[in-house]
């Protein structure tokens, strides 16, 4: 999804009266194993969440997954050939990082990570967005209104999905689906100090190799609405 989109849902949100915003605007994280399905159930997700809201002045629910980073570069105005640099992963080792900085190639990855940071708790906070991955779940963890998940699936099941989704021989894929996932957990344990398998980071996990993905999508809007239900009884008790 272009920027112009993410321009269009962000001028929708700030031009919406106090009145109107709601108090609890319900957010998600999304977690994924490569080939879970993760960026096919955020879109079957975002679109169930849309249909699902009852007034006029709602605005549509907005997907965040690897195009974040342009989101990111538009927020701090940086160069747009930085968005090379923003993978969701921390292969560099910390000398080799400032070294890069030093000279002038690029900001560190803790500088970009910052930024990505206080972008991901800005949409957060606006709400009627799914922000997938770059360890979300972990800078919302403190906000009540975000839901989290963690999609996981069998690894023969992700193969044949990073196959299919890539267009990838088996052997291809199944080198993607170990790069990757090594990728996403030296990403959340170098930048977050935190374990991109601990259970207790989400509220639900769903294995996608049972559920399929549009089931899946369908239970994430159902847990993810009572979240937001059970949000809006508190604050009137």
């Amino acid at each position: 999804m272009k920027v112009e989109v993410f321009g269009s849902y962000l001028q929708s949100q700030a031009a919406l009266p106090g009145k109107v915003r709601e108090l609890h605007p319900l957010a998600i994280t999304i977690s994924r194993e490569v080939g879970a399905g993760g960026k096919t159930i955020a879109e079957l997700l975002g679109q169930r969440l849309t249909a699902a809201e009852k007034t006029p002045a709602a605005s549509p629910w907005i997907v965040f997954d690897a195009s974040l980073a342009k989101q990111v570069i538009e927020d701090h105005n940086l160069p747009p050939n930085l968005e090379q640099f923003m993978t969701e992963d921390a292969r560099l080792l910390p000398v080799e990082a400032i070294v890069e900085e030093v000279l002038g190639l690029h900001p560190s990855g803790w500088t970009l990570v910052q930024h990505t940071t206080k972008t991901i708790l800005r949409l957060a906070g606006l709400g009627h967005t799914i922000l997938v991955g770059r360890g979300a779940n972990v800078i919302t963890a403190r906000l009540p209104n975000v839901f989290h998940v963690r999609l996981v699936a069998p690894i023969a099941t992700r193969i044949r999905h990073a196959a299919a989704f890539y267009h990838l021989s088996e052997a291809e894929a199944a080198k993607l689906v170990r790069e990757q996932d090594n990728a996403r957990r030296r990403y959340v344990r170098r930048f977050f100090n935190s374990e991109i398998d601990d259970p207790s980071l989400y509220d639900v996990t769903l294995n996608t190799g049972r559920l399929g993905f549009a089931r899946t999508a369908e239970a994430i809007a159902h847990l993810a609405l009572q979240h937001r239900h059970a949000l809006v009884q508190s604050s009137t008790e």
